[in-house]
């Protein structure tokens, strides 16, 4: 009895649990059923969640030109690649949708992945055993060209997919690196980083869309997938003043230096005077932003470095000098030193001592003394203080660039103002320059220094804002600005001139000031000494009469033979850059020479046979480059009417379009020969074309994919570049504090 009584109680309290898990379980059910919530959660949004896909459709960054419409920085198409290794993705099918052999796919990825077939194996055999849909490959199944795509596809390997990304493409290596800058992805955007990319990235960048769809657990979109599409409203187009033309010639010429010199540093600035238009700027050391490797200056030294400009700021005392009428070409001084009774230490000519002589021989000679007496005597320290100001060295230029420094004007103590006045202790930026000198260039009007011309809308084409002249200031007068060009077309024509038979241009007049700065040591608090511890410049500016082109050049501490003048490797940039570029913007040469044709007109080729094409073109002194086989002409590579070079290469393609041998091409060759083909270019290194993927003769197609590798030419020991020059004009010095 005893016993039953037990059992019955027992089953009591069980029955008596049951219920009551039975009505919390049942009571948890209904209240999910009727809230769709779990501890806070939508059900319904964690199902959708789960079973449907989102993606980003990135905005297409907009693209960087010229100021002719030329692309400088573009995005490029690549690829991730990934493998299904889930084998129930297949079940049922005739032909597999996974990589179902495993080593042999990986022996035929590694080559193209760059990566060991082993590790491929090992990434795929993993995924398996751990129960994963699909692997990738790390940084070696990145960022994948269209080229090594189209091979992988072309093994025909089950399981190989494929998603396309973008990355920035800059098509001219090393060109204007540091005005263009370098945009690089960041999660799943391009973030600009210097130069143009960065001042710019707002408008460039544009904004992502997103696509989001339902689908099963294999990844295939449902029937009804409940699709939304968001789209992405891609960056605006940014057009730069920068002439495509003339800053390859700068490069060219800056490369060459640098090979043959091997200088600490260099800067140059090509300007239009009239319109503060920068069209080339270029600084050494540089990069090119496809193949970054190791970076040793980020920044652009015209706008980011001030210096000691040396004796080109002897341009500016002589401007203040002449506007305040107490500059007297022809009066005497006595030259070698000079210290007033304000100076502990007398300051020096670069060369000793000349003698008696005039205060305009003093310029030609870019004598220190007659700098410091200008000055100290005859404008008066305050006065120049003024017209310092006046030329904004005291304060940034605005050019449309990011990191711009200001100089800083030191001028607490005489000795300080003395040295100013010949461009040591006072610091200023190659832009800085620029700008005051462009009042001397374009009748004492100076203008702001720019390098965004316009911002158009990269699907419509409408232009949305477009940058115009501004005048920064009036620092002197349209007759001061002749008589100092006057003056400094001496520097250039006299025996005494600094720069006689160094900067002279076969067919344009030049006015220009020479610098030779002393380099301050870090270290000893001194200025550095030796033959190469200067900082060699040129300012100038042609035709003199009506300066169309201003340029700068420095060349810090290059590697010079015994007994040469660090002018040589200025002048080289100087000369070539200017003379070309002149002749290429189609400037009325002022001085007569009859050596040699400079340009001609594009004449007008369409629709003419090759052959008569080629005898008209040759007839121009051009070099027709033939595309093909055929007999007619389908398009060439320059506007007809366009002035072009003598002996420039026109490209010229017919209706059976063929690979052509690009040995021997620049790198501006072969993009023109992109650009009229419409094939896609990749290109590696720098210098003259060595190697292509693509063999002469092989029939070309808009979708084919060229790889050019570059290298720079071989040049002798002793190929350094030699100009004439003047035994007087080897160093002016900036003089000794």
């Amino acid at each position: 009895m005893r016993k039953n009584k037990t059992t019955h109680v027992m089953s009591s309290v069980f029955m008596l649990l049951f219920i009551v898990l039975f009505l919390v379980l049942s009571g948890r059910f209904l209240y999910i059923q009727g809230t769709g919530e779990v501890d806070g959660v939508s059900l319904q949004e964690w199902a959708d969640k789960k079973r449907t896909n989102s993606y980003v459709i990135e905005a297409e960054r907009g693209q960087i030109l010229d100021r002719n419409g030329m692309p400088l920085a573009y995005d490029r198409a690549v690829y991730q690649i990934s493998a299904i290794v889930d084998e129930s993705y297949s079940e049922g099918l005739e032909e597999p949708k996974h990589v179902d052999n495993i080593d042999k796919a990986a022996d035929q990825l590694a080559p193209l992945l760059n990566m060991d077939a082993a590790k491929i194996a090992e990434i795929m055999k993993k995924g398996q055993e751990e129960g994963r849909f699909q692997v990738e490959f790390g940084v070696h199944g990145k960022n994948i060209t269209q080229e090594t795509k189209e091979k992988i596809e072309d093994l025909d390997i089950p399981g190989i997919n494929f998603e396309k990304d973008s990355i920035r493409y800059y098509p001219n290596g090393t060109f204007a690196s540091q005005v263009i800058g370098i945009a690089q992805q960041q999660e799943d955007k391009l973030i600009g980083r210097n130069g143009i990319e960065a001042e710019m990235d707002d408008v460039l960048s544009g904004k992502n869309g997103s696509i989001s769809y339902k689908r099963d657990n294999f990844n295939t979109k449902l029937l009804d997938p409940d699709e939304v599409i968001k789209q992405a409203d891609d960056g605006e187009d940014v057009y730069l003043t920068i002439d495509q033309k003339i800053q390859t010639l700068l490069e060219d010429a800056m490369s060459q230096v640098e090979k043959d010199y091997k200088p600490e540093r260099m800067t140059a600035v090509v300007m239009n005077p009239k319109t503060g238009e920068v069209v080339a700027m270029s600084n050494r050391p540089s990069y090119n932003p496809n193949e970054l490797g190791e970076v040793s200056n980020w920044y652009n030294d015209v706008v980011s470095n001030p210096f000691e400009p040396g004796s080109t700021m002897k341009i500016f005392t002589l401007a203040a000098a002449i506007e305040e009428g107490v500059f007297n070409p022809d009066e005497y001084y006595e030259s070698g030193s000079y210290q007033n009774d304000k100076m502990n230490t007398p300051i020096h000519d670069w060369r000793g001592n000349w003698g008696t002589i005039t205060y305009k021989e003093g310029i030609q000679r870019s004598s220190n003394v007659a700098a410091a007496k200008l000055v100290w005597e005859k404008l008066g320290p305050d006065k120049f203080l003024d017209y310092l100001k006046a030329f904004h060295f005291d304060q940034k230029t605005g050019i449309d660039l990011p990191n711009e420094q200001p100089g800083h004007i030191l001028y607490d103590w005489p000795i300080e103002k003395v040295t100013t006045s010949y461009g040591q202790g006072t610091t200023v930026t190659p832009i800085q320059l620029m700008m005051a000198a462009s009042a001397i260039a374009n009748d004492g009007k100076m203008m702001k220094p720019y390098v965004i011309s316009k911002i158009v809308n990269s699907e419509t084409g409408q232009v949305m804002k477009e940058n115009e002249p501004k005048q920064s200031g009036q620092p002197v007068s349209g007759q001061t600005a002749e008589e100092v060009k006057d003056i400094l077309e001496t520097v250039i024509t006299s025996e005494h001139g600094t720069g006689h038979n160094i900067y002279n241009l076969n067919d344009y007049s030049v006015a220009g000031k020479t610098g030779t700065a002393q380099i301050p040591d870090s270290e000893t608090g001194r200025y550095m000494t030796g033959e190469e511890n200067y900082l060699f410049s040129f300012l100038g500016m042609a035709p003199k009469e009506d300066p169309e082109l201003m340029m700068y050049v420095s060349v810090k501490q290059p590697d010079l033979e015994e007994n040469e003048s660090g002018s040589a490797p200025v002048s080289y940039i100087f000369k070539n850059v200017m003379e070309n570029s002149l002749h290429y913007l189609n400037i009325e040469p002022d001085q007569k020479n009859e050596q040699k044709v400079k340009t001609v007109s594009m004449p007008d080729i369409d629709g003419l046979s090759i052959n008569k094409a080629k005898e008209k073109l040759e007839s121009k002194g051009l070099k027709p480059v033939i595309i093909g086989s055929g007999k007619k002409v389908e398009a060439f590579s320059s506007r007809s009417g366009e002035q072009l070079l003598a002996n420039e290469k026109v490209f010229i393609l017919t209706e059976k379009p063929e690979m052509p041998d690009v040995n021997g091409w620049s790198m501006r060759d072969v993009l023109k020969f992109g650009d009229l083909t419409g094939i896609e270019i990749e290109t590696m290194g720098n210098g003259f074309a060595v190697k292509q993927s693509i063999k002469k003769g092989t029939a070309l197609k808009k979708d084919d994919y060229l790889v050019v590798e570059f290298s720079p030419p071989n040049h002798d020991e002793d190929s350094k570049v030699k100009e004439e020059e003047n035994p007087e004009a080897s160093d002016e010095g900036s003089g000794e504090q």
